[in-house]
């Protein structure tokens, strides 16, 4: 315990307590997939998405760290963090439309066409003379 510890426990008459905190945060590391046509890119891709998440646990620990201190560096070291991961971010941006582009066979195979045989009609027998009625109109 330290003297300020001392000090604010003795000024309020209380015991003093330490505070831990335990925080269960979640990290989903992001495999690449071996089997797909650019390995190298879902390697890249998985590798940006490692480095945004753990940068922005970094981050929320450096914001943390700003708020307590208030020291100029400390809110230096949170922008310059704040600014490293918009340029990964900026980054994954560009592999995925560079990916888009040097496969458009890929993104075009997504969309199919639908043809509808047979229509059911779902609604009340007046919606359906009101849908008859503008169909006859045009």
């Amino acid at each position: 315990m330290s003297d300020t510890d001392k000090n604010l426990a003795e000024i309020l008459n209380t015991d003093y307590v330490p505070v831990v905190r335990e925080e269960n945060k979640s990290v989903t590391i992001h495999e690449p997939d071996r089997s797909a046509d650019n390995p190298d890119a879902d390697y890249s891709r998985a590798n940006y998405y490692n480095l945004i998440e753990k940068g922005n646990e970094a981050l929320d620990g450096i914001l943390e760290v700003a708020k307590e201190s208030q020291h100029p560096r400390a809110y230096e070291v949170a922008a310059n963090m704040i600014k490293n991961l918009s340029d990964v971010t900026e980054k994954l941006m560009i592999l995925q439309k560079q990916q888009k582009q040097l496969n458009p066979q890929a993104a075009e195979a997504k969309t199919t066409n639908i043809n509808v045989d047979k229509a059911v009609f779902v609604g009340s027998t007046t919606d359906l003379l009101k849908q008859i009625k503008n169909e006859s109109a045009k």
